[in-house]
Protein backbone atom coordinates (compact mmCIF):
# COMPACT_ATOMS: atom_id res chain seq x y z
CA UNK A 1 0.00 0.00 0.00
CA UNK A 2 1.43 3.39 -1.02
CA UNK A 3 1.50 5.97 1.76
CA UNK A 4 0.94 9.72 1.51
CA UNK A 5 1.41 12.35 4.21
CA UNK A 6 -0.73 15.46 3.62
CA UNK A 7 0.61 18.64 5.23
CA UNK A 8 -2.25 21.07 5.82
CA UNK A 9 -4.73 18.21 5.54
CA UNK A 10 -7.44 20.02 7.53
CA UNK A 11 -7.73 22.85 5.01
CA UNK A 12 -9.92 23.64 2.01
CA UNK A 13 -7.80 21.67 -0.50
CA UNK A 14 -6.00 19.37 1.94
CA UNK A 15 -9.08 17.81 3.55
CA UNK A 16 -10.82 16.60 0.35
CA UNK A 17 -7.44 15.47 -1.01
CA UNK A 18 -6.81 13.31 2.06
CA UNK A 19 -10.26 11.70 1.73
CA UNK A 20 -9.89 11.21 -2.03
CA UNK A 21 -6.58 9.38 -1.60
CA UNK A 22 -7.83 7.33 1.35
CA UNK A 23 -10.89 6.23 -0.62
CA UNK A 24 -8.60 4.99 -3.39
CA UNK A 25 -6.48 2.75 -1.24
CA UNK A 26 -3.61 4.99 -0.20
CA UNK A 27 -2.45 4.92 3.40
CA UNK A 28 -2.96 8.55 4.43
CA UNK A 29 -1.71 10.70 7.28
CA UNK A 30 -2.44 14.36 8.00
CA UNK A 31 -0.16 16.96 9.59
CA UNK A 32 -1.89 20.21 10.56
CA UNK A 33 -1.65 22.77 13.34
CA UNK A 34 -5.25 23.95 12.68
CA UNK A 35 -4.01 27.46 11.87
CA UNK A 36 -6.84 28.07 9.38
CA UNK A 37 -9.37 27.57 12.19
CA UNK A 38 -7.44 30.01 14.38
CA UNK A 39 -7.49 32.59 11.56
CA UNK A 40 -11.29 32.22 11.47
CA UNK A 41 -11.36 33.15 15.15
CA UNK A 42 -8.98 36.06 14.57
CA UNK A 43 -11.06 37.54 11.74
CA UNK A 44 -14.43 36.82 13.33
CA UNK A 45 -15.39 34.94 10.19
CA UNK A 46 -16.04 31.30 9.58
CA UNK A 47 -16.92 28.88 6.86
CA UNK A 48 -20.50 29.17 5.63
CA UNK A 49 -20.67 25.40 5.90
CA UNK A 50 -20.28 24.26 9.55
CA UNK A 51 -16.99 22.42 10.06
CA UNK A 52 -16.65 19.70 12.68
CA UNK A 53 -13.43 19.22 14.65
CA UNK A 54 -10.58 17.37 13.02
CA UNK A 55 -11.07 14.42 15.39
CA UNK A 56 -14.78 14.21 14.56
CA UNK A 57 -14.02 14.39 10.86
CA UNK A 58 -11.53 11.55 11.05
CA UNK A 59 -13.82 9.37 13.21
CA UNK A 60 -16.71 9.85 10.77
CA UNK A 61 -14.49 8.95 7.84
CA UNK A 62 -13.26 5.81 9.59
CA UNK A 63 -16.84 4.73 10.37
CA UNK A 64 -18.02 5.35 6.79
CA UNK A 65 -15.06 4.06 4.83
CA UNK A 66 -13.33 1.66 7.19
CA UNK A 67 -10.12 3.59 6.48
CA UNK A 68 -7.94 5.09 9.21
CA UNK A 69 -6.26 8.45 8.59
CA UNK A 70 -3.51 9.20 11.08
CA UNK A 71 -3.28 12.75 12.45
CA UNK A 72 -0.25 14.66 13.76
CA UNK A 73 -0.71 18.08 15.38
CA UNK A 74 2.49 19.84 14.26
CA UNK A 75 3.43 23.38 13.25
CA UNK A 76 5.46 22.56 10.14
CA UNK A 77 7.17 25.96 10.03
CA UNK A 78 8.22 26.07 13.68
CA UNK A 79 8.63 22.51 14.94
CA UNK A 80 11.25 20.94 12.71
CA UNK A 81 12.05 18.00 15.00
CA UNK A 82 8.40 16.92 15.39
CA UNK A 83 7.98 17.17 11.62
CA UNK A 84 11.09 15.09 11.04
CA UNK A 85 9.97 12.49 13.58
CA UNK A 86 6.49 12.24 12.02
CA UNK A 87 7.98 11.68 8.56
CA UNK A 88 10.29 9.02 9.96
CA UNK A 89 7.46 7.25 11.83
CA UNK A 90 4.87 7.42 9.04
CA UNK A 91 7.42 6.61 6.31
CA UNK A 92 5.50 8.13 3.37
CA UNK A 93 6.26 7.51 -0.27
CA UNK A 94 4.89 11.00 -1.02
CA UNK A 95 4.39 14.18 0.98
CA UNK A 96 1.71 16.56 -0.33
CA UNK A 97 2.48 20.07 0.86
CA UNK A 98 -0.58 22.29 1.44
CA UNK A 99 0.68 23.76 4.74
CA UNK A 100 0.91 27.40 3.66
CA UNK A 101 -1.12 30.52 4.38
CA UNK A 102 -3.09 30.66 1.13
CA UNK A 103 -4.76 34.08 0.98
CA UNK A 104 -3.26 36.99 -0.96
CA UNK A 105 -5.52 39.59 0.72
CA UNK A 106 -4.77 38.23 4.20
CA UNK A 107 -1.05 38.43 3.46
CA UNK A 108 -1.44 42.15 2.65
CA UNK A 109 -3.63 43.23 5.59
CA UNK A 110 -0.86 44.48 7.89
CA UNK A 111 2.78 43.97 8.81
CA UNK A 112 1.94 41.12 11.18
CA UNK A 113 0.20 39.15 8.42
CA UNK A 114 3.02 39.85 5.98
CA UNK A 115 5.57 38.49 8.43
CA UNK A 116 3.45 35.50 9.34
CA UNK A 117 2.85 34.56 5.71
CA UNK A 118 6.53 34.82 4.85
CA UNK A 119 7.80 32.96 7.93
CA UNK A 120 5.12 30.27 7.78
CA UNK A 121 5.27 29.53 4.06
CA UNK A 122 9.00 29.72 3.45
CA UNK A 123 9.88 28.18 6.81
CA UNK A 124 7.52 25.26 6.29
CA UNK A 125 8.79 24.48 2.81
CA UNK A 126 12.43 24.57 3.88
CA UNK A 127 11.75 22.50 7.02
CA UNK A 128 10.02 19.82 4.97
CA UNK A 129 12.81 19.50 2.43
CA UNK A 130 15.51 19.67 5.09
CA UNK A 131 13.81 16.92 7.09
CA UNK A 132 13.66 14.63 4.06
CA UNK A 133 17.34 15.25 3.31
CA UNK A 134 18.21 14.68 6.99
CA UNK A 135 16.44 11.32 6.91
CA UNK A 136 18.23 10.35 3.70
CA UNK A 137 14.91 9.37 2.12
CA UNK A 138 13.83 9.61 -1.51
CA UNK A 139 10.33 10.94 -0.84
CA UNK A 140 8.35 12.55 -3.63
CA UNK A 141 7.18 16.06 -2.66
CA UNK A 142 4.02 17.38 -4.33
CA UNK A 143 3.50 21.07 -3.62
CA UNK A 144 0.38 23.14 -4.22
CA UNK A 145 1.57 26.37 -5.78
CA UNK A 146 -0.36 29.01 -7.71
CA UNK A 147 -0.68 30.41 -11.21
CA UNK A 148 -0.17 33.75 -9.48
CA UNK A 149 3.60 33.23 -9.64
CA UNK A 150 3.34 34.17 -13.32
CA UNK A 151 1.70 37.47 -12.46
CA UNK A 152 -1.45 38.97 -13.94
CA UNK A 153 -0.10 41.23 -16.64
CA UNK A 154 -0.65 40.17 -20.24
CA UNK A 155 2.25 37.94 -21.26
CA UNK A 156 1.46 38.04 -24.96
CA UNK A 157 2.06 34.28 -25.23
CA UNK A 158 0.58 31.09 -23.85
CA UNK A 159 2.29 30.59 -20.50
CA UNK A 160 4.12 27.25 -20.55
CA UNK A 161 4.23 24.78 -17.69
CA UNK A 162 6.88 26.36 -15.54
CA UNK A 163 9.80 26.56 -17.96
CA UNK A 164 10.69 28.82 -20.84
CA UNK A 165 13.14 27.80 -23.57
CA UNK A 166 15.38 30.73 -24.47
CA UNK A 167 18.38 31.55 -26.65
CA UNK A 168 21.12 33.60 -24.98
CA UNK A 169 23.64 35.44 -27.11
CA UNK A 170 27.19 34.32 -26.23
CA UNK A 171 30.39 36.35 -26.38
CA UNK A 172 31.25 34.85 -29.79
CA UNK A 173 27.86 35.96 -31.18
CA UNK A 174 26.66 32.38 -31.18
CA UNK A 175 23.51 31.47 -29.23
CA UNK A 176 23.25 29.14 -26.24
CA UNK A 177 20.02 27.25 -25.54
CA UNK A 178 18.72 27.32 -21.99
CA UNK A 179 15.53 26.29 -20.22
CA UNK A 180 14.73 28.68 -17.39
CA UNK A 181 11.85 29.18 -14.97
CA UNK A 182 9.18 31.37 -16.52
CA UNK A 183 9.77 34.85 -15.02
CA UNK A 184 7.77 35.39 -11.85
CA UNK A 185 5.79 38.53 -11.09
CA UNK A 186 4.23 38.12 -7.64
CA UNK A 187 1.34 40.45 -6.83
CA UNK A 188 1.24 39.97 -3.04
CA UNK A 189 3.36 38.67 -0.19
CA UNK A 190 1.50 35.36 -0.53
CA UNK A 191 2.42 35.12 -4.22
CA UNK A 192 5.95 36.16 -3.35
CA UNK A 193 6.31 33.13 -1.05
CA UNK A 194 5.12 30.83 -3.82
CA UNK A 195 7.64 32.36 -6.19
CA UNK A 196 10.38 31.81 -3.62
CA UNK A 197 9.20 28.22 -3.16
CA UNK A 198 10.10 27.62 -6.80
CA UNK A 199 13.74 28.52 -6.21
CA UNK A 200 13.89 26.43 -3.05
CA UNK A 201 12.57 23.44 -4.99
CA UNK A 202 15.08 23.98 -7.80
CA UNK A 203 17.92 23.91 -5.29
CA UNK A 204 16.84 20.74 -3.45
CA UNK A 205 16.02 18.90 -6.67
CA UNK A 206 19.47 19.70 -8.05
CA UNK A 207 21.62 19.53 -4.92
CA UNK A 208 19.93 16.67 -3.04
CA UNK A 209 18.20 14.88 -5.94
CA UNK A 210 14.76 15.15 -4.34
CA UNK A 211 11.88 14.27 -6.67
CA UNK A 212 9.59 17.32 -6.56
CA UNK A 213 6.38 18.27 -8.37
CA UNK A 214 5.07 21.84 -8.19
CA UNK A 215 1.42 22.40 -9.08
CA UNK A 216 0.63 25.91 -10.29
CA UNK A 217 -3.06 25.95 -9.49
CA UNK A 218 -5.74 28.42 -10.52
CA UNK A 219 -8.57 29.71 -8.33
CA UNK A 220 -10.49 26.76 -6.94
CA UNK A 221 -14.28 26.87 -7.18
CA UNK A 222 -16.85 24.50 -5.78
CA UNK A 223 -16.98 23.02 -2.30
CA UNK A 224 -17.78 19.35 -2.26
CA UNK A 225 -16.12 16.23 -3.67
CA UNK A 226 -17.38 12.66 -3.92
CA UNK A 227 -16.09 11.91 -0.43
CA UNK A 228 -17.10 15.10 1.42
CA UNK A 229 -20.71 14.65 0.23
CA UNK A 230 -21.03 11.33 2.05
CA UNK A 231 -21.76 12.84 5.50
CA UNK A 232 -22.55 16.30 6.88
CA UNK A 233 -19.60 15.93 9.24
CA UNK A 234 -17.22 15.65 6.27
CA UNK A 235 -18.41 18.82 4.50
CA UNK A 236 -15.67 21.02 3.08
CA UNK A 237 -15.11 24.72 3.79
CA UNK A 238 -17.03 27.45 1.97
CA UNK A 239 -15.25 30.78 2.52
CA UNK A 240 -17.00 33.94 1.32
CA UNK A 241 -15.23 36.67 3.28
CA UNK A 242 -13.11 39.35 1.63
CA UNK A 243 -9.81 37.72 2.59
CA UNK A 244 -10.31 33.99 1.97
CA UNK A 245 -13.45 33.83 -0.13
CA UNK A 246 -12.79 33.34 -3.84
CA UNK A 247 -14.42 35.74 -6.27
CA UNK A 248 -16.94 33.07 -7.28
CA UNK A 249 -17.92 32.28 -3.69
CA UNK A 250 -18.38 35.98 -2.96
CA UNK A 251 -20.54 36.50 -6.05
CA UNK A 252 -22.77 33.50 -5.33
CA UNK A 253 -23.18 34.44 -1.68
CA UNK A 254 -24.04 38.01 -2.62
CA UNK A 255 -26.57 36.85 -5.20
CA UNK A 256 -28.43 34.62 -2.75
CA UNK A 257 -28.74 37.29 -0.04
CA UNK A 258 -29.71 40.06 -2.46
CA UNK A 259 -26.44 42.01 -2.33
CA UNK A 260 -24.94 43.51 -5.48
CA UNK A 261 -22.08 41.52 -7.02
CA UNK A 262 -19.03 43.62 -6.12
CA UNK A 263 -16.58 43.70 -9.02
CA UNK A 264 -13.21 45.28 -8.26
CA UNK A 265 -12.06 47.86 -10.79
CA UNK A 266 -13.15 47.24 -14.37
CA UNK A 267 -13.48 43.51 -13.83
CA UNK A 268 -11.03 43.02 -16.67
CA UNK A 269 -8.70 40.89 -14.56
CA UNK A 270 -8.40 37.45 -16.14
CA UNK A 271 -7.93 34.53 -13.78
CA UNK A 272 -7.44 30.77 -14.11
CA UNK A 273 -10.01 28.43 -12.52
CA UNK A 274 -10.36 24.79 -11.54
CA UNK A 275 -13.04 22.80 -9.69
CA UNK A 276 -12.22 21.29 -6.29
CA UNK A 277 -13.00 17.79 -7.60
CA UNK A 278 -10.40 18.28 -10.32
CA UNK A 279 -7.93 19.57 -7.74
CA UNK A 280 -7.95 16.26 -5.89
CA UNK A 281 -7.79 14.33 -9.16
CA UNK A 282 -4.77 16.34 -10.28
CA UNK A 283 -2.97 15.76 -7.00
CA UNK A 284 -3.46 12.01 -7.42
CA UNK A 285 -2.20 12.18 -11.01
CA UNK A 286 0.89 14.04 -9.79
CA UNK A 287 1.50 11.43 -7.08
CA UNK A 288 1.16 8.60 -9.58
CA UNK A 289 3.55 10.22 -12.08
CA UNK A 290 6.58 11.38 -10.09
CA UNK A 291 9.84 12.68 -11.50
CA UNK A 292 12.93 10.57 -10.95
CA UNK A 293 15.58 11.57 -8.38
CA UNK A 294 17.92 13.98 -10.13
CA UNK A 295 15.25 15.25 -12.56
CA UNK A 296 14.43 18.92 -12.62
CA UNK A 297 11.28 19.97 -10.75
CA UNK A 298 8.20 18.80 -12.62
CA UNK A 299 5.75 21.70 -13.00
CA UNK A 300 2.09 21.35 -13.95
CA UNK A 301 -0.33 24.19 -14.65
CA UNK A 302 -3.31 22.94 -12.67
CA UNK A 303 -6.04 24.87 -14.46
CA UNK A 304 -9.17 24.11 -16.44
CA UNK A 305 -9.97 27.48 -18.04
CA UNK A 306 -9.49 31.24 -17.78
CA UNK A 307 -12.21 33.90 -17.40
CA UNK A 308 -12.49 37.65 -16.88
CA UNK A 309 -14.00 38.67 -13.54
CA UNK A 310 -16.69 40.83 -15.15
CA UNK A 311 -17.70 37.93 -17.39
CA UNK A 312 -18.17 35.76 -14.30
CA UNK A 313 -20.26 38.47 -12.67
CA UNK A 314 -22.42 38.81 -15.77
CA UNK A 315 -22.89 35.04 -15.94
CA UNK A 316 -24.01 34.83 -12.31
CA UNK A 317 -26.19 37.95 -12.66
CA UNK A 318 -27.94 36.34 -15.63
CA UNK A 319 -28.54 33.17 -13.58
CA UNK A 320 -29.79 34.91 -10.44
CA UNK A 321 -31.07 38.35 -11.42
CA UNK A 322 -28.49 40.01 -9.17
CA UNK A 323 -27.23 43.49 -9.97
CA UNK A 324 -23.54 44.30 -10.41
CA UNK A 325 -21.65 47.08 -8.60
CA UNK A 326 -18.19 48.14 -9.75
CA UNK A 327 -16.02 49.26 -6.82
CA UNK A 328 -12.42 50.44 -6.47
CA UNK A 329 -9.83 47.70 -6.75
CA UNK A 330 -7.70 47.46 -3.57
CA UNK A 331 -5.02 45.48 -5.40
CA UNK A 332 -1.99 46.92 -7.15
CA UNK A 333 -2.52 45.24 -10.53
CA UNK A 334 -3.31 45.93 -14.18
CA UNK A 335 -6.92 46.88 -14.74
CA UNK A 336 -7.11 44.54 -17.75
CA UNK A 337 -5.04 41.53 -18.73
CA UNK A 338 -5.10 38.51 -21.00
CA UNK A 339 -4.16 35.11 -19.65
CA UNK A 340 -3.38 32.13 -21.87
CA UNK A 341 -2.03 29.13 -20.03
CA UNK A 342 -1.06 25.61 -21.09
CA UNK A 343 -2.51 22.64 -19.22
CA UNK A 344 -1.25 20.03 -21.67
CA UNK A 345 0.53 17.89 -19.06
CA UNK A 346 -2.56 17.02 -17.02
CA UNK A 347 -4.66 16.57 -20.15
CA UNK A 348 -2.06 14.12 -21.47
CA UNK A 349 -2.54 12.12 -18.24
CA UNK A 350 -6.28 11.87 -18.85
CA UNK A 351 -7.76 14.90 -17.08
CA UNK A 352 -11.04 16.06 -18.63
CA UNK A 353 -11.75 19.08 -16.42
CA UNK A 354 -15.09 20.29 -15.14
CA UNK A 355 -15.93 23.73 -16.58
CA UNK A 356 -17.73 26.59 -14.90
CA UNK A 357 -20.66 26.56 -17.30
CA UNK A 358 -21.29 22.90 -16.55
CA UNK A 359 -21.59 22.80 -12.77
CA UNK A 360 -21.05 26.23 -11.23
CA UNK A 361 -24.62 27.12 -10.34
CA UNK A 362 -26.09 23.86 -9.05
CA UNK A 363 -22.98 22.45 -7.37
CA UNK A 364 -22.19 25.55 -5.34
CA UNK A 365 -25.66 27.03 -4.83
CA UNK A 366 -26.72 23.93 -2.90
CA UNK A 367 -24.24 24.85 -0.16
CA UNK A 368 -25.12 28.56 -0.25
CA UNK A 369 -28.87 27.99 -0.03
CA UNK A 370 -28.54 25.37 2.67
CA UNK A 371 -26.38 27.41 5.03
CA UNK A 372 -27.28 31.03 4.15
CA UNK A 373 -28.57 31.61 7.70
CA UNK A 374 -24.90 31.58 8.77
CA UNK A 375 -24.06 34.49 6.45
CA UNK A 376 -22.37 37.53 8.00
CA UNK A 377 -22.67 40.53 5.62
CA UNK A 378 -19.85 42.40 7.39
CA UNK A 379 -17.32 39.84 6.15
CA UNK A 380 -17.87 40.18 2.39
CA UNK A 381 -16.03 43.42 1.68
CA UNK A 382 -12.30 43.36 0.92
CA UNK A 383 -10.40 44.86 3.86
CA UNK A 384 -6.82 44.45 2.66
CA UNK A 385 -5.15 47.31 0.78
CA UNK A 386 -2.12 46.84 -1.47
CA UNK A 387 -0.86 50.41 -1.03
CA UNK A 388 -1.04 52.73 1.97
CA UNK A 389 -2.71 55.62 0.11
CA UNK A 390 -5.57 53.55 -1.31
CA UNK A 391 -9.09 54.15 -0.05
CA UNK A 392 -11.78 51.84 -1.49
CA UNK A 393 -15.11 53.25 -2.62
CA UNK A 394 -17.96 52.76 -5.04
CA UNK A 395 -17.18 53.58 -8.66
CA UNK A 396 -20.26 52.83 -10.70
CA UNK A 397 -23.17 50.48 -11.00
Amino acid sequence: MRSVLVLGGDGFCGWPTALHLSARGYRVGIIDNLSRRHIDDEMGAGSLSPITSIRERLDIWRDISGQQIDYFFIDVARDFHSLRDAIEIFAPDTVVHFAEQRSAPYSMTNSSHKRYTMENNIGGTNNLLTAIVDLAKSIHVVHLGTTGVYGYASAGVEIPEGYLDVLIKAHDNDFVKRSILFPTSPGSVYHLTKSMDQLIFQYYAHNDRLPITDLHQGIVWGTQTEETRQHDGLVNRFDYDGDYGTVLNRFLMQAVVGHALTVHGTGGQTRAFINIQDTVRCVQLAIDNPPQPGDRVKIFNQVAETKRVRDLAEMIAAMTGARIAYVDNPRNEDAENDLLMSNAAFRSLGLDPILLREQLFGETMEIVERFKSRYNPKMVAARSLWTRNHRPGLVKE
